[in-house]
């Protein structure tokens, strides 16, 4: 599982013209499924991002995470995050998760961070999607696990 997270001033999806998500100030968060995936990996990654301490604290110091400054999420699956870049000159996908397996578990993270977030957004499974950004800092971070 590999999520990119960008801190955000604001960020949006859309498909087909139409916005389908939007957050002010928080964090977009990219996330890309391996075979290997499940619940218990979503999970855990669930609570780092949400404890993650990107945002400044009143001394100027990354140490307030999206919940202590009651930001938003906005996620987004990207396929391409699994994508084997180590060799050649074009990106190999044998390691993601097969669509219809992807689905569920994003289905499912998306679902569990609805219940522990109250400000979430989401872009649409598979879909074609347009997405921009205010990146905040700018500060991104690759997390994996």
């Amino acid at each position: 599982m590999r999520v990119l997270l960008q801190r955000v001033s604001c960020a949006s999806v859309h498909v087909g013209g139409e916005c389908v998500g939007e957050i002010n100030r928080g964090l977009l968060v990219l996330l890309g499924l391996d075979k290997d995936d499940n619940r218990a990996a979503a999970d855990r990654m669930l609570d780092k991002l949400l404890a993650y301490r990107v945002f400044a604290d009143s001394a100027g110091r990354m140490n307030c995470s999206v919940v202590d400054v009651n930001g938003g999420v906005l996620l987004v699956s990207q396929f391409t995050l699994s994508a084997d870049t180590r060799k050649g000159l074009r990106p190999g996908f044998s390691s993601a998760m097969p669509p219809a397996d992807a689905e569920q578990l994003y289905n499912y993270t998306l679902g569990q961070l609805r219940r522990r977030h109250p400000d979430v957004a989401a872009g649409v499974f598979a879909a074609d999607m347009q997405v921009s950004l205010t990146n905040d800092g700018p500060v991104t971070f690759l997390l994996e696990g």
